[in-house]
Parts: C-alpha cells; sequence; structure tokens
C-alpha cells in the first residue's frame, strides 16, 4: 500500500482513527490497525495535495475501502470531477411514517429530486474546509469561515455534477431521524466542549472568535455525531452554524425550493430572484409569492427603525398576514431589530392549523420537540436565508432543529457560520 514507518506522528494519527471507529487500541486486530493507517495516510495525503493540479482517483481507492471497511459500509468516500476525495455518510431513503408520528407512506422530501425518488442520499460526514474553490469533508480540519451563502454553494457545486450545498430537507429528515432512535447529538456549545457534557471535548481549531474556541471536524465523542455512533454525521449541533440549501424568508414570507430538487441546478436556482423559489399556503400547497393566504412569521409586538442590532420584546408567530415588520427602516438588508423563542414554543396565530410540510421540513415544531431543539430567530423583513445547529457559546440556544432566519445571502463577516456538501448520484 505505502511504505511504512513507527514516527510518533503516525502512531498518533492510527490512534486517533481507531479511536473514532470505535476501535479499542490496545484489543484490535492487525487489520483494524491497517485499515486505520491507511486511513489515517491516505486522509493526510489528500489534505496535502490539495495544494496541486488535477489527481487521479485511484490514488485514493486504498482510502475508500478502508472507510467503508472501518465503518461496515455506513461511510464511504465520493470524489470530485477532479479526483480529490471526501468522506461522506450513506442515508438510505426513508418514508415520512418512519420519521415521524404518521401513517403517510410517501417518501421524505430529502430523497426526491425533480419528482424522482432516490434510494441514497449522501452528506458529508464532516463540517466542510475549502481548497481550490471546492468544499472537502476529511477530519480533523479547520472548517471553512468568512464566506456567504453564495459562495457555499458555489464551493459545492464546483465539485461536479450531483454534489450541492446540504438542503435544509436534508437536515430535517436527520433531524427527525435523530428523535425517532433517541440519538440526538451533542458537539461544541461552549468553549471546544459541551455546556451539557463538560467532559466531552473536541480538538482546538485554530480558528477563535470572539473568544469563542472551535474544534477541528470529527475530534469530539460518538455522542457528537447524528447516530451517536462512529459512522456519522459529526458537529450538527455547535461548533458553527450551517448554511443550508433551499429554504429562506423574503419579507416575511416562507419560501423553498421543494423537495431535494436544487440538487440538479446551477447556481442560478438559489439566486434572490430565482423563480424555483416557491411560497408554501395555508393549506400546504406550493404557490407563487405573496399570494393572500401564504404563510409568513410575523411578530407579535411593533418593530422599530433603530440602525443596530437588537432583541425586541416579543416573539415570532406563524401567520397569512404579516402586520408587524420587526424593523420600519429603509435597510431592509441590514441586520437591526430581531425577535426569537425557543423552537419548541414557536406558535401559529389562532385559527391557523399547520400544514404537514412544515413540520417535515422542521421549519415548525411537531409534537416531539422540546426545549432542547435549541432557538428560532426571525428578521422579518429582506431576504433571509436560514442558518440551522447552532455555534460554540451558543449554550442552550444550540440545538438539532435550532433555525436563525438572521442574516442576508451576503453575510461573510463571521466564523461562526460553516457548511456542508452533499450528493446525489444523478
Amino acid at each position: 500500500m505505502y511504505i511504512k514507518n513507527n514516527s510518533p506522528q503516525r502512531k498518533h494519527r492510527i490512534k486517533a482513527v481507531l479511536k473514532e471507529y470505535g476501535k479499542d487500541e490496545r484489543n484490535c486486530t492487525a487489520e483494524d490497525r491497517e485499515l486505520a493507517d491507511c486511513t489515517a495516510q491516505k486522509t493526510l495525503e489528500a489534505v496535502k495535495s490539495l495544494n496541486g493540479g488535477k489527481k487521479s482517483s485511484w490514488q485514493y481507492d486504498e482510502l475508500k475501502i478502508a472507510v467503508e471497511n472501518m465503518s461496515g459500509g455506513a461511510n464511504t468516500v465520493i470524489y470530485d470531477d477532479v479526483g480529490m476525495p471526501s468522506i461522506v455518510v450513506a442515508l438510505p431513503k426513508q418514508r415520512i411514517c418512519d420519521l415521524y408520528e404518521s401513517d403517510d407512506t410517501t417518501v421524505h422530501p430529502a430523497w426526491i429530486v425533480d419528482g424522482k425518488i432516490y434510494e441514497t442520499i449522501y452528506v458529508s460526514k464532516y463540517m466542510n474546509f475549502v481548497k481550490n474553490n471546492r468544499a472537502y469533508s476529511l477530519p480533523m480540519c479547520d472548517p471553512h469561515t468568512y464566506f456567504t451563502f453564495d459562495d457555499a454553494n458555489q464551493f459545492c457545486l464546483n465539485k461536479g455534477r450531483g454534489w450541492h450545498l446540504m438542503t435544509n430537507a436534508s437536515w430535517a429528515a436527520i433531524a427527525a431521524w435523530c428523535k425517532k432512535n433517541g440519538t440526538i447529538p451533542r458537539g461544541n456549545t461552549a468553549m471546544g466542549y459541551s455546556h451539557e457534557k463538560p467532559f466531552e471535548k473536541g480538538v482546538a481549531s485554530k480558528m477563535f472568535y470572539h473568544d469563542v474556541q472551535l474544534t477541528k471536524s470529527g475530534s469530539g465523542p460518538v455522542t457528537w455525531t447524528h447516530n451517536h455512533s462512529e459512522s456519522g454525521i459529526c458537529d450538527l449541533v455547535g461548533n458553527m452554524f450551517e448554511w443550508v440549501g433551499g429554504l429562506r424568508l423574503m419579507n416575511s414570507e416562507i419560501q423553498i425550493i421543494p423537495e431535494a430538487t436544487s440538487a440538479m441546478y446551477s447556481e442560478e436556482a438559489y439566486k434572490k430572484d430565482s423563480r424555483r423559489w416557491r411560497a408554501i399556503t395555508s393549506s400546504g400547497e406550493l404557490a407563487a409569492h405573496h399570494e393572500l393566504d401564504t404563510l409568513k412569521f410575523d411578530a407579535t409586538v411593533p418593530g422599530d427603525s433603530f440602525e443596530h442590532d437588537h432583541l425586541l420584546n416579543g416573539v415570532p408567530i406563524l401567520s397569512t398576514e404579516l402586520k408587524n415588520k420587526s424593523y420600519t427602516g429603509e435597510h431592509i438588508n441590514g441586520n437591526q431589530g430581531y425577535v426569537e423563542c425557543r423552537f419548541s414554543e414557536l406558535k401559529a396565530e389562532n385559527g391557523l392549523k399547520v400544514p404537514d410540510i412544515l413540520k417535515y421540513l422542521a421549519v415548525f415544531p411537531d409534537e416531539n420537540c422540546t426545549e432542547k431543539d435549541g432557538i428560532f430567530v426571525v428578521r422579518n423583513y429582506g431576504e433571509r436565508v436560514a442558518v440551522r445547529g447552532g455555534k460554540a457559546w451558543s449554550l442552550d440556544r444550540a440545538g438539532l432543529n435550532a433555525l436563525h432566519f438572521y442574516n442576508p445571502r451576503t453575510y461573510d463577516g463571521s466564523a461562526t457560520i460553516g457548511f456542508r456538501c452533499s450528493y446525489i448520484d444523478l
């Protein structure tokens, strides 16, 4: 495979991979150690090679074999159009009734692209870093920081056909699966550790943000993965919020790109004026923008025109009418007034029956939501693109269903928002 040596650095990397995949270093088999060595070395090689030009995928076939063996097939390696690897988690098709308290046997939107049902979607195991304007999912790396929503989308599309920014539909399906299976993840919600379990720590990243300590991708314990096992998706809660595709507020109106259809389109699909954005009516139907009964997030108190970032003394509410903008000035693409509540405490206006689609997309709480789902934040003016999950030092504000309609797509001034790419074999 490659020339072996017994350097302390190599031993440390082998030990880290064995730990990541739940193998006891003292009692593991020779094959486990060989696979861990291969995974460690090929991952290191890939990170170093990303500074170069075009590569051939065969150079990382051993990494693919090792990862699949170490994870029992739950993880795999998929190459981009220049032959460079990303480690992803395979998620088999789920129906609504598999994820929620429902008799609905239709397939969850995360596995539907332009009306076609897919058996498997692939989600980055790790928060992504960027090299050569492409997103990559590899362990023990510093997640990418200071970039816009459009940048995140482009970093994914640059990898080639089938690669795309993780959709909100996928996020919602994963969150529902975790709840159904009792594996709600924790994460870096404090200063490099879990605020709930301070002994759960990740490896410190070189990145600080206002004295907040980020952690390297996948460096936390298994309780920081979506299935509480070594094969899981890492860091969905805490460390950094994540841009997700296909969900936004436009002047208070909830708009989506249906299903996971955006996976097959170019960057034009997510543009501010894209015709693919659809509103949702009170009956759960897709509609053109600003029809009379499209769903919106109103506020329970009037806003103001103050030109600074501030919390209003009210809460968001699901409605078909916007009565209270949280900011009444002219600069609607800035960050001024906002309202918030626990996601689990989000309410609808009297008499409004919440359509199921909002629950299946984790835009409105279902009966299984608790205060541990995190905070829901709304600026109901201008365009606000969704971020999810929470960040370091969010404490109990972070959560698997934490949802912020807080920033415009152009916001790039933070180390608190990351992203991850996904893949569908189109």
